[in-house]
């Protein structure tokens, strides 16, 4: 299998830096090697961004923030709606370019993509509509809240589903009037090549959205380390997120850090098994399992567990391994050698730690590339590796419970707190187990079905902050409360008589 031939998607030969509205080279010239992840192929060279690209694209974006700041909610709103519809103009090519360079199932890509232009228009409509909170105090004094812009934003977006990914920070950033530089992740740069057009095209301002290439290590590390750069928003991996906050600490930068994810699926025995089976089996192996609230650990009351185990190990060996490609392709290839020989390190480490009962292999007719086979784990251990750390890759770890306390305990029994979903027909003891499981986000017999209004984030080691909604605004602003009286005032009189 081979993915879409590079000449019928017009591929870029260099993807450059976006900075002040123009295209540039790394001011020291380098670039470094994309591949995509099916032959693990070459196809493009990327500008290397270092400390002094990341420097021109803050001064560019600190140029063109007073401007911006000062365009009213509706001009600002104008311009979202506009980007969304250039959005959904490339759409094709989005999801196809987004397929190629992730290995992402191409339905998948294409439904990713119509996100993102939702997520412009969703937060155009939230910035219009938004409203200010006053308060009075009797007849003495009236109170409002004025919000403004924090500044320049730095955005460093993660290799999944990277171009939705990115609208998701982009669009609120630049509703609540900030202007931003961008830095997306290394491994998946292709579809933010399309930002600049699509900016152009919607009339945004030269300077108000830069984009940086490169490295977390130079340009990513340059960004949060620059005093210019007040606020930071960062999706990718616990550790990396601790580094960020721990070097942000100096300046007192505002952070949002959506990390790790090992969010359990727990299956009571008066569920709708049917409905939970599938809800599992799109949750953890949807997106090629690279996604960070992805079901990972399916706990299962013991009265159904063999039962349940057991179907699941039988359809995820019938889930369709294919080219990214194919409309019939229902798991890709995972996104890098890299990661790929990450995913089966914890395939062998799960070989001896719990009962395999399918997948953990290469398919048969997929010779080459970054392919696995839906792999489920049973009988797998609280402690073991596999049911604490996140591989972020198609394989799941099924384990069983007794009692209710039971499964909110092994919920519980990881570091990680940013998902969980549970499963019965019983909606008193759904809510009892949705407020006791920690996590930032539950969903009551239903899949990873989601409403922009609602925060969106993590607790324990799955981050700080929330987003989502007005969460979104509240985080790329600042609030400031006026006090005004309204009758005379009364203050005590210190000092005596003058």
């Amino acid at each position: 299998m081979s993915p879409t031939r590079p000449e019928t998607l017009t591929l870029p030969h260099t993807i450059r830096h976006w900075i002040a509205g123009e295209e540039t080279d790394s001011a020291d010239g380098r670039t470094f090697d994309v591949s995509e992840p099916v032959t693990n192929t070459v196809y493009a060279q990327a500008s290397a961004g270092g400390a002094g690209d990341i420097q021109r694209a803050v001064a560019a974006a600190r140029a063109a923030f007073p401007a911006w700041a000062a365009l009213s909610s509706r001009e600002r709103a104008r311009i979202l709606y506009r980007i969304a519809d250039s959005i959904e103009a490339r759409h094709e090519r989005l999801a196809r370019f987004e397929s190629y360079d992730t290995g992402l199932p191409i339905t998948q890509a294409r439904g990713q993509a119509r996100r993102a232009a939702e997520n412009f228009r969703y937060f155009a409509d939230v910035i219009v509509a938004l409203g200010e909170e006053a308060f009075r105090q009797g007849d003495d004094q009236f109170s409002y809240v004025v919000r403004s812009p924090v500044g320049v934003a730095g955005l460093i977006t993660p290799w999944n589903t990277p171009f939705m990914l990115e609208s998701w920070k982009l669009a609120p950033a630049l509703a609540s009037g900030c202007t931003l530089v961008l830095k997306p992740a290394e491994w998946t740069p292709l579809s933010a090549s399309l930002w600049p057009g699509i900016f152009t095209e919607a009339g945004v301002p030269a300077g108000v959205v830069n984009i940086v290439q490169g490295s977390g290590d130079e340009a990513g590390q340059a960004l949060v380390d620059h005093p210019d750069v007040p606020l930071l928003s960062f999706t990718g991996s616990t550790d990396t997120g601790r580094h960020i906050v721990r070097c942000s600490a100096q300046h007192l930068k505002t952070v949002s850090m959506e990390l790790g994810g090992k969010s359990p699926v727990v299956v009571f025995a008066d569920a709708d098994l049917d409905a939970a089976l599938d809800s599992v089996l799109f949750g953890v192996f949807s997106l090629n399992g690279e996604r960070c609230t992805a079901g990972s650990r399916v706990l299962v009351e013991e009265s159904v567990y063999e039962t349940f185990t057991r179907r699941l190990a039988q359809r995820a060996e019938r889930v369709k391994v294919g080219a990214p490609d194919d409309p019939a392709t229902e798991v890709g290839a995972l996104v890098h050698p890299d990661h790929y020989a990450r995913v089966l390190d914890y395939v062998a480490v799960g070989k001896k730690e719990a009962r395999l009962l399918g997948g953990g292999i290469r398919p048969d007719h997929l010779p080459e590339g970054n392919y696995l086979q839906p792999t489920v784990f049973a009988d797998v251990p609280r402690d073991a590796r596999i049911f604490q750390e996140e591989i972020f890759g198609p394989v799941v770890a099924v384990a069983s419970f007794t009692d209710e306390s039971e499964a909110v305990e092994l919920a519980n029994a990881t570091q990680f707190g940013l998902a969980a979903y549970v499963w019965t027909s019983d909606l008193k003891r759904g809510h009892r187990i949705a407020h006791a499981v920690e996590s930032g986000m539950v969903w009551i017999n239903s899949h990873n079905v989601r409403d922009l209004r609602t925060p969106f984030g993590g607790v324990k080691a799955s981050g700080l902050g929330r987003e989502g909604g007005a969460h979104s605004i509240d985080f790329y602003t600042e609030s400031k409360i006026v006090h005004v009286a309204l009758g005379d005032v009364h203050t005590p009189h210190f000092g005596g008589t003058s």
